[in-house]
């Protein structure tokens, strides 16, 4: 007890010092915006039908957008919409105009992946709010500060971020900084993934990844099968619920859900859970979460729960790779199969149109159409009953039966969504004086609107207008989304007011409180200019180089410039070696010497850089920026053909009268996926060559190094005739060993 009551003289202190955290939910669609505003969001992120990470959900088209925008607006949600791919640089006109409408549609504020159009947009629209996407892969306390540098309102900051770092970050910087607390993760950090570019050409960073990590492998060490499991990829999703305390204390501005691709009532779910989370904390300084709220979800959709590497969750256990997709809720057991119907004991309770599965042989599932109870036909049966269905499938006697549709559930969160309609609360303030205009004043608590009307207030002769009368009319709120908490009244007795002026004045205030609340944002319009230096054109031949004892064997000789990593930097002398340092750091060390680095921090930090194909570089604009920067030398994107090297340089050109100094990587192995989890540790791999093997027999390479999971595409690349690429513009080949 003694405990408890100091739990709350300390919540008590600090409680009026902290302040509540936005709640950003997913819609990938209009139903779901409808989800989460009545689950009681803050904020909502969305997508057009242009430019945005998750193309495959059904996301909006610009009436819906600015249909969605007001809605939204309305009830006081603000609205962010991604345009967090990668762009081209024969799309940026085009990208510009789509961000114009947005701007003009008063979204509130843009997502952005690419640093080039970030620089672009918050030159061009210098009112417009831009957030920095997970997908720019800042994750140390200098890449948030160079984001802030910049002009960003907002960094969302990768979901491997450790929450003291975030607390030290958050302390550190004057800028938003944005957590997904909810929902699927990326096996590999967010922006850094090639792998389904490169297998099939669905890039990631351009928001049609094929989801690679979610495939079949098996881990090859000494050419033996070291698993037993199949998904060895598949992350388990996010859940924070439990440590929300902690969240809140961090100073976190924003917590984000992830499920832009879920249905309509996982959003609702999810969402007012965590509001239900939030307010709890704030009101009694606990987390008030139940077992049933956690087994709603898990209903719904999981792959079983992780607390992520933000709570460092142990680093061999956050993946789920029995299974990639929804596991759903264990409710019995198969007791027999006489390959028409199965029989099975329930330990929970089943519904016709309910989804199961049985887990064991084929792991097969279906809708159920038909439960037998005692031979007879029913719509559900209840927990500790034998039941019989029809099946079809390789099904053992003791496999696993689980749930995967709740439909009982689904409608009640319908049911919910429909009928629980939120409400705008406003205050009514009415002044009614003899010879006086009726006066209403009502406030949102942000917005107010003082309406008076053309009634000149009467003393009554023979029928006065009761004080109660004059208060209910005024508070008849319904049909809108606004609902009265207070009215006040200010004004003589015995007074005469006709009910029809009284319903007049209140619906022209809350017709000028609707249009305060469907704010626009202004629009300015900058110019946008970088001043960057004119490098000379060069024929420069670079290597990267990995491995210290092959240092040895390469002829030094055919390279200008080679980058080395710290042992071989630290053994040899330094005459043309570069540093190469990793791309995941989060926290930067000093470092006397010039560098190739991989990541945003390292840029803010450092002199005399090359910056890495992990920049993902494809258009002019970023090419600018990082000069302007101090970047020396930028290296351009795996993901970049001929044709669109051509369009940059040329761009590059005609824009600033000036020539960059790019590279190229022409050979070598291709660094795919970097991640925090430790796939080789999981399985007990320490120094043998490990492969993981698709499907299809191709073998990427794995390597842990700096602490991270590296896996290798499984073709080196190799450039045809790339001679000809000075004769592009490129000044540096690299090669990689």
């Amino acid at each position: 007890m003694l405990v408890a009551q100091n739990h709350q003289l300390l919540y008590n202190v600090i409680g009026d010092f902290m302040k509540k955290p936005e709640l950003l939910a997913p819609a990938g669609s209009f139903e779901s915006l409808i989800a989460a505003i009545e689950a009681g969001c803050d904020a909502v992120y969305l997508s057009g039908k242009l430019y945005g990470a998750r193309s495959f959900a059904s996301n909006f088209d610009n009436d819906e957008l600015i249909k969605a925008i007001k809605l939204a607006h309305l009830y006081g949600v603000k609205v962010y919409v991604t345009i967090n791919t990668l762009i081209y640089e024969d799309e940026v006109e085009n990208f510009l105009k789509y961000v114009s409408f947005l701007h003009h549609a008063n979204v509130d504020a843009v997502i952005i992946q690419d640093i080039g159009m970030f620089d672009l947009i918050h030159q061009t629209y210098p009112n417009l709010e831009i957030h920095i996407s997970t997908q720019m892969h800042i994750h140390n306390l200098e890449g948030v500060k160079l984001v802030q540098k910049l002009g960003a309102k907002r960094v969302v900051l990768a979901r491997e971020t450790p929450i003291s770092l975030i607390s030290e970050i958050k302390k550190q910087t004057d800028i938003e900084i944005e957590v997904f607390v909810h929902g699927a993760l990326c096996v590999s950090y967010s922006g850094q993934c090639l792998m389904s570019s490169l297998i099939g050409g669905r890039s990631g960073n351009r928001g049609t990844c094929a989801q690679c990590c979610r495939q079949p492998y098996d881990l090859i060490v000494d050419n033996k099968k070291v698993n037993d499991e199949k998904y060895l990829l598949s992350m388990k999703d996010l859940m924070t619920l439990r440590h929300i305390d902690e969240l809140i204390e961090s100073g976190i501005d924003s917590f984000k859900i992830e499920g832009r691709m879920k249905r309509p009532e996982y959003v609702y779910m999810v969402t007012s859970l965590y509001r239900k989370a939030i307010d709890s904390y704030f009101k009694t300084g606990e987390v008030k979460i139940n077992d049933d709220d956690i087994e709603d979800i898990k209903s719904l959709f999981n792959r079983e729960f992780t607390k992520g590497f933000i709570f460092n969750e142990d680093k061999t256990k956050i993946t789920n790779s029995y299974r990639p997709n929804h596991l759903g809720i264990n409710i019995g057991e198969v007791l027999n199969y006489d390959g028409k119907k199965v029989t099975i004991k329930l330990t929970k309770p089943v519904c016709v149109k309910d989804g199961i599965r049985i887990v064991g042989g084929d792991d097969v599932g279906k809708e159920v159409d038909v439960i037998y109870l005692n031979g007879v036909k029913v719509k559900e049966a209840g927990a500790s009953s034998i039941i019989k269905i029809p099946f079809k499938g390789d099904i053992s006697v003791g496999s696993k039966v689980v749930k995967t549709t709740d439909t009982k559930l689904i409608d009640d969160i319908n049911k919910k969504i429909a009928s629980q309609k939120r409400k705008v609360s406003v205050s009514l303030d009415i002044d009614a004086y003899v010879g006086k205009p009726l006066t209403l004043t009502i406030t949102d608590g942000i917005n107010t609107c003082v309406t008076k009307s053309d009634f000149i207030v009467q003393e009554s002769i023979t029928s006065p207008t009761s004080v109660m009368v004059i208060k209910d009319q005024m508070a008849k709120l319904g049909g809108t989304v606004f609902e009265a908490s207070v009215t006040s009244f200010h004004g003589d007795d015995n007074i005469f007011i006709p009910i029809r002026k009284i319903n007049e004045l209140r619906r022209t205030a809350i017709s000028l409180l609707t249009e305060k609340r469907l704010y626009e944002i202004p629009v300015t319009k900058g110019e946008y200019r970088r001043d960057v230096k004119d490098f000379p054109k060069e024929r420069v031949r670079t290597l990267a180089i990995s491995k210290i004892e092959d240092y040895a064997k390469i002829k030094k000789d055919n390279y200008q410039e080679i980058y080395v990593g710290h042992d071989i930097w630290d053994k040899y002398p330094h005459d043309n070696l570069i540093l190469k340092i990793p791309r995941v750091l989060e926290r930067l060390t000093k470092e006397d010497a010039p560098l190739l680095i991989g990541e945003l921090g390292s840029l803010y930090k450092y002199d005399n850089c090359v910056t890495d194909f992990s920049f993902n570089v494809v258009n002019s604009y970023s090419v600018a920026l990082l000069h302007a920067m101090g970047a020396r030398r930028v290296t351009l994107s795996y993901e970049l053909n001929d044709h669109q090297i051509v369009k940059i340089i040329d761009a590059y050109h005609k824009r600033y009268q000036k020539h960059p100094n790019l590279e190229l990587i022409i050979s070598g192995p291709i660094e795919a996926m970097v991640s925090k989890y430790k796939l080789l540790d999981k399985y007990h791999v320490a120094h043998e060559e490990a492969y993981l093997k698709d499907k299809f027999n191709n073998h990427f390479k794995v390597e842990e190094k700096d602490n991270l999971t590296y896996i290798y595409h499984y073709e080196n690349i190799s450039l045809e005739n790339p001679q000809k690429y000075y004769d592009m513009g490129i000044n540096s080949l690299r090669d990689e060993k």
